[in-house]
């Protein structure tokens, strides 16, 4: 066994909520890729892609023998169900395109009611309904910014494919099996971050980032 590929998730609860993870991206991806990363010595983030050009990730207490590899998350998703400790094989390193967020660098913009966050979505969704096609949504409707967060001396725009992103991995806890605002909780937030160059929005089961053209400019509060 290729010991220096291997990822170790020795929490039963860690697995599920990777296998979680994992299953949500393969949901909008059936060849889906993860890239696992160690994150100091405790933890690997897992990172995948969206198909909204945003990133999401999944930080879990896990052990990896490498810094950083990409491999197919279906392969990941099987390993998991059939221990603590999953021998990854070849790389697929070639299959990831761009670069991650920085691992710091992020400062703390404000916290939005996560069910603000599903409000605007969900109309995003009735336009793409009404404006779309069959190759998905019209890309004036996801780059169109739904909500401007402000602090820390920025002005952070969010457009509505962060948004999509955020709600096709399933990562603010909702009780029924479709995403209704008014069931979700008012404590319940979606908290904003953002460095010069990336917009992160981190909820309860995961975080999505996506980079910023031009970087976010200052603006005084």
């Amino acid at each position: 066994m290729a010991e220096h590929r291997v990822l170790r998730v020795p929490d039963p609860a860690h697995r599920d909520d990777l296998a979680a993870f994992l299953t949500r991206a393969l949901r909008l991806d059936p060849a889906a890729v993860v890239r696992l990363r160690r994150r100091e010595q405790r933890h690997v983030s897992s990172w995948v892609a969206t198909g909204f050009e945003a990133l999401a990730v999944r930080t879990v207490v896990a052990e990896l023998g490498v810094d950083d590899v990409t491999v197919g998350a279906e392969f990941v998703l099987a390993g998991l169900s059939n221990g603590d400790s999953i021998d990854l094989g070849y790389s697929m390193d070639s299959a990831w395109r761009g670069a991650l967020p920085p691992a710091h660098g992020f400062a703390h913009i404000d916290d939005v009611p996560a069910r603000t966050m599903i409000e605007l979505a969900e109309q995003g969704a009735d336009l793409a309904k009404e404006y779309g096609n069959g190759h998905g949504p019209p890309a004036s409707l996801l780059d169109q910014t739904v909500l401007t967060v402000s602090g820390a001396d920025m002005q952070v725009p969010v457009p509505m494919r962060v948004l999509f992103a955020l709600t096709a991995m399933d990562f603010i806890p909702h009780p029924s099996a479709k995403f209704a605002p008014s069931e979700i909780p008012r404590t319940e937030i979606v908290r904003v971050r953002a460095s010069r160059t990336w917009l992160r929005l981190d909820a309860r089961y995961g975080s999505v980032a996506r980079r910023l053209a031009g970087g976010i400019p200052l603006a005084p509060r």
